[in-house]
Formats: C-alpha cells, structure tokens, sequence
C-alpha cells in the first residue's frame, strides 16, 4: 500500500463518522416541541465547520447536490440531515440552521440550531489534530446561544422553550474510528471495554451539563455498524469487502451500555427524559435487505469510487452515481438523504413517543 494512499484513507477517518414552516398554505400548528437543539459530528452539522479553520468542510460541490437548490451548505450528505428532517416533521421549521451561521435569525435562534460539528467526539483526543468543535465547546457554545432567546422573548419564555425543546445528541464514531480502531492511540490505555465506559463518562457528563442548562427532552443515539462503514471494508483490503465483524460487535456492545446506562442517567435528574435511539438496527436492516427499502448499493458510496472519499476527497472533480437515493451511503463514510429520511422515520415512531405523549401533530413525510 502506497504511503499517499494510507494518508488519505487516515486523514478521511479524521472527517466524521459516520426559514420556519408558517405559510399560509400550511396550518399553524402548535409544536409539541417548540424548538430543537442539536449537539454532535458530521451526522449533524448543518455546516459550523464552514466557519472553522479545518479542512474539514463540505461546503463544496458534489454535496448538497440534492438539497433544495442543489447547493453546498456545509452537511456532509446529498441532501437533508436528520435533524432537518425531523424539524419539518414537528412543523418546527424546514431545517435546521447552524449556530455559528453569521446572519443567524430570531426566527433561528427560537426554533433552534445545530451546534455540532463534523469530525467531532466525546474524548478531547479526537478533535486535536483536525480543529473541529469538540463536545465540550459545543456545550460552551449553548450557554452564549441562551442568552440571545432571552432577549428576544425573554428569561423566563426562554427557558421554558428550552426546557421543551427536542435536544438530539449524535457522536461516537469518530472516538472509536480515529482513537481506537484505525488508529490505536487510546489502546495503550484502554480494552475495549474500558474505552466504551470511557466515552460514556464523558457522555454521562455531557448530558448533566445539558441538564444544568435548562434541557430536559434528550435523545441521545447509539453507535452505527461501524464495520459495514465503506471506508473501513475498504482498508481491511479484503476482496469480498464484507463488514468487520469485531467493529459491529464492538458498537453491539457500547449501544447495550449506552440503553442500559441513560434510565439511570434519567432517574437522578428530576423532569427531564433521556431516551436512547438504536440508530444500529435500522441501518444494519438497510445493508441487509436493501430491496426493502429501494438501495441497490449499500457497500460503497455514491461519490467517486465510494469506497474511500469523503469530504476533500469528494469534490467537484469527483463523479458520482446516477441516483443518490438508491445509495445507503453517500460517501464512504456518510449516509446519503434517503437513509436518513429512513432513520427520522424511525426517530418519530419510536423515540419522539417516549419524549412526549401527544404526539399526533406532524407532516407524513413518507406518504
């Protein structure tokens, strides 16, 4: 293996793992959730790295490609993320603006935004070398977010709105990809086991943080089949390109934690609702039975040769497929817009419920 190639298959591992709706034309409901906060990596970053100093950006053509206007905003997919999604599905707004966005709204700062950024983990070792916001900024970045709804409706609405706002936490992967896996720093000190409850610390932490500032409607997402990802069947170099099986028991694993862990995480802080979504299942469903869902490709993605590009990697010299939406992956790391719109789906059957009991006001989207 070339040395040139090593890098850039390293240095893609390093990316990320994996106006509000009121027209006249649409009813104007009343949220069930009012606003929505996002916290995590590239899953969903609606484009903060846009205004990092990082390499990793995906605010270059061929992504967006499949978003309204078919322009780059930053998310590392074809089209929408899953927060997008689900904010169009709660008549919340059409998608979900990021916070550091330098003409950011009232209108965006009440129905809520992205502070998440692509590349990101819990464990500060994982942002080091790229530059991204890690979690703990992000935290830092919502107590400066707080005060602007105070001011605009005041302290006391503002809270409030906060306090039922759907608050979605989604990273994991690139702390095992980047630390453990692919690159091995954090296995002179951990097993895998001991890492896992490592990570989940942090996350524990993460989520009283959030607590403390006023969220109490909190999902909080698991690990996908991190061996299925294309850019790790690709660098294993074996030639049926099949899953890593250790990595999917290793994700297994810490979702098992994870759907174990958050009740109790839920018990000591009075009010409040942290509900794991299994976002593991239904993606390893998808690679399984790809007829079910429309995908004639789940081992490779859209873009390029599918197999290691991603975010500079895939750029506007770079092909890609036909038909996106027959793709699971968009790149070799990221899922594409079809994916996601099955995994919103899953979110509001079978999480969203269990966050609030009336849940009877949304658009169908997948009528």
């Amino acid at each position: 293996m070339a040395p040139s190639t090593f890098f850039l298959i390293i240095f893609v591992h390093s990316l990320a793992i994996f106006s509000y709706s009121c027209s006249a034309s649409k009813p104007k409901l009343s949220p069930e959730f009012p606003a929505i906060l996002v916290f995590g990596d590239s899953t969903v970053d609606t484009g903060n790295n846009n205004y990092i100093h990082t390499a990793f950006k995906a605010n270059h053509y061929p992504y967006g490609k499949d978003f309204k206007g078919h322009v780059p905003t930053g998310r590392f997919s074809n089209g929408k993320l899953v927060p997008d999604l689900v904010a169009f599905m709660l008549n919340i707004k059409d998608t979900v603006t990021p916070f550091l966005h330098p003409k950011l709204s009232d209108k965006d700062v009440l129905t809520g935004v992205s502070f998440a950024s692509a590349g990101s983990g819990y464990d500060e070792l994982t942002t080091t070398a790229s530059g991204v916001i890690p979690i703990s900024k992000q935290i830092h970045y919502f107590k400066k977010y707080m005060a602007r709804p105070g001011r605009i409706v005041g302290e006391k609405q503002a809270k409030e709105r906060v306090s039922r706002a759907l608050v979605i936490v989604s990273a994991g992967t690139n702390d095992f990809l980047f630390n453990y896996y692919d690159i091995p720093a954090r296995r002179f000190e951990f097993n895998t086991s001991g890492y896992q409850d490592f990570v989940q610390k942090r996350l524990k932490n993460f989520i009283e943080e959030l607590y403390n500032h006023g969220c109490r409607r909190i999902t909080v997402s698991g690990l996908p089949p991190v061996g299925c990802l294309p850019i790790q069947r690709s660098i294993q170099f074996w030639s049926d390109r099949r899953c890593i099986e250790d990595q999917n028991l290793g994700a297994k694993m810490y979702n098992h934690k994870l759907a174990m862990a958050l009740p109790k995480i839920q018990a000591n802080l009075p009010g409040s609702k942290v509900v794991y979504a299994d976002i593991y299942t239904p993606l390893f469903d998808m690679i399984n039975h790809p007829k079910k869902y429309g995908f004639v490709e789940t081992e490779k993605g859209c873009c390029g040769t599918g197999l290691v590009e991603a975010g500079p990697t895939c750029n506007v010299l770079t092909p890609t497929c036909h038909e996106a939406s027959k793709y699971l992956f968009w790149d070799s790391i990221h899922p594409s817009e079809a994916t996601y719109k099955y995994l919103a789906q899953y979110l509001e059957k079978e999480v969203l419920p269990k966050l609030n009991g009336n849940h009877s006001h949304h658009h169908n989207y997948f009528a």
